[in-house]
């Protein structure tokens, strides 16, 4: 099909095919996965251990009658105390790292979860302390403040407890999204962090102020056993494995290449690449040692399959921190943490793909294509040509691996780029795009757009692959 024959009828848009290849029914079997059954899964198994976490501590508690007004309020803010506390576990847990975790439930699904779950946690947290701070005054028989100042100065921990609580808030109403598009990412990362202080904050309020937990029994070691397994899964994510991840590998700066006038590649070399667990469209975060790098950590898609000699990365220069990176130096040492994230090709779940890339997004799509099957369709989306990156190597692709590349340039009011992404323009561009796996990375814009048409094309949500930094 040439680019005359284009059913979006548009010069703007290019088409490179190469020779049609029929995938093997042994490359078939081997890509075909079905895990769509796993975030309902974990779920399930989050919500039985809530549930027996209120249990026991239900049933270890001695005295279970409520006879007033006050210690209805009060067995009101324990119990949203303890869902709280279990929201913090989980919340912890989303950020430990631990790569079984991610690879079960899938980047997309983690990353939404951690932030849906945010504003879950700080409801709970504001309703445990107003049910307990009113319960208590209410049995006590004296004024809400009174109650207040005599718990925080009486009660074990309270006070780490409050300033847990203040940072929680503090979070939370950073994390509007609003006001975080507004903060730098080095801010907000920093700030991020201080779920852990949450956690060590909150432990001791928990275990001496809870009810039946600060004594021995089954609610207390089922509680202790929960802070236990996260806080394992957080060093070993955190700190183990990226330690040793890069005392094996020893990671430097080859060479920065510039690929466009805003993106530039950053290649990196070390020792045993080949051994190194990291696929096509899987991202690591990096942290390269020069002065105003050391300090910062970023997350970047591989833009190549890795080799043995160096893994490619490329950046989109759209901040002070990724815009400097382009001056690094060879030589420059590089701590790596990763791999991260589930857009790969293994998630493939039927015989056919289709890419949709735009921006930066090219990045992780370019990479996935040297293990994507004959017949993949690939849409590029630019403004214009002078923005498309690789497009010797996408050519070269197609041409080697039976492979479809679309280029599509100008703005989105432009006829053809508004027509594609109608259920008609895809329809007619892939007339098959509901039996074929999507996957899609680009600016917030254009995966909406595309996921809207591709919900209204009856496309499974099983089926369609969002790079982890996409909602």
């Amino acid at each position: 099909m040439k680019a005359s024959d284009s059913p979006l009828r548009d010069p703007r848009v290019s088409d490179q095919d190469g020779r049609r290849l029929a995938p093997s029914p042994e490359a078939i079997a081997s890509d075909h996965r079905d895990d769509a059954g796993n975030p309902l899964l974990v779920l399930i198994l989050f919500w039985w251990a809530l549930i027996a976490g209120i249990a026991v501590w239900w049933f270890d508690t001695p005295d279970r009658s409520i006879t007033s007004a006050g210690a209805a309020l009060t067995a009101v803010g324990r119990i949203t105390g303890m869902i709280g506390g279990f929201v913090l576990i989980i919340q912890i847990l989303m950020m430990s790292r631990v790569a079984w975790l991610e690879a079960w439930i899938g980047a997309h699904d983690l990353l939404r979860w951690h932030r849906k779950m945010g504003a879950y946690l700080f409801v709970m947290v504001i309703a445990h302390v107003v049910f307990i701070i009113v319960g208590y005054a209410r049995t006590d028989r004296v004024s809400i403040t009174g109650e207040t100042w005599s718990m925080l100065t009486t009660f074990e921990d309270m006070i780490s407890a409050s300033v847990a609580t203040g940072i929680l808030v503090a979070v939370s109403v950073l994390a509007i999204r609003a006001i975080r598009r507004r903060m730098r990412y080095e801010v907000w990362h920093v700030l991020h962090l201080s779920g852990y202080l949450v956690l060590l904050l909150s432990y001791g309020h928990q275990f001496a102020d809870g009810a039946d937990l600060s004594r021995p029994g089954l609610a207390h070691w089922y509680w202790g056993g929960l802070y236990a397994v996260v806080v394992a899964c957080l060093v070993w994510g955190r700190a183990v494995e990226p330690l040793w991840l890069n005392l094996r590998h020893r990671l430097r700066v080859v060479e920065v290449v510039p690929e466009s006038e805003d993106m530039f590649s950053v290649h990196i070399g070390g020792r045993h690449l080949d051994r190194m667990d990291v696929r096509p469209g899987q991202y690591l975060r990096w942290r390269f040692l020069t002065v105003e790098g050391l300090w910062q950590s970023h997350p970047f898609s591989l833009s190549a399959a890795p080799s043995s000699r160096s893994l490619r990365l490329t950046i989109n220069a759209v901040g002070g921190h990724t815009a400097d990176l382009q001056y690094l130096r060879p030589g420059t040492w590089v701590i790596a943490v990763g791999p991260y994230g589930t857009f790969t090709a293994d998630r493939r779940i039927q015989q056919g793909t289709l890419l949709i890339a735009g921006g930066s997004g090219i990045a992780p799509v370019r990479a996935l294509l040297e293990e994507m099957p004959a017949g993949t369709v690939v849409i590029y989306r630019a403004s214009t040509a002078a923005d498309l990156v690789f497009r010797r190597e996408l050519d070269s692709l197609a041409g080697q691996r039976g492979l479809r590349v679309v280029y599509v340039l100008g703005s989105r009011h432009d006829p053809g780029p508004r027509h594609l992404f109608t259920p008609d323009g895809m329809r007619d561009l892939v007339p098959d795009v509901a039996r074929r796996d999507v996957y899609l990375c680009g600016p917030e814009g254009l995966i909406s757009v595309a996921v809207k048409t591709l919900h209204r094309l009856k496309v499974p949500r099983r089926q369609i692959h969002l790079d982890p930094f996409e909602f």
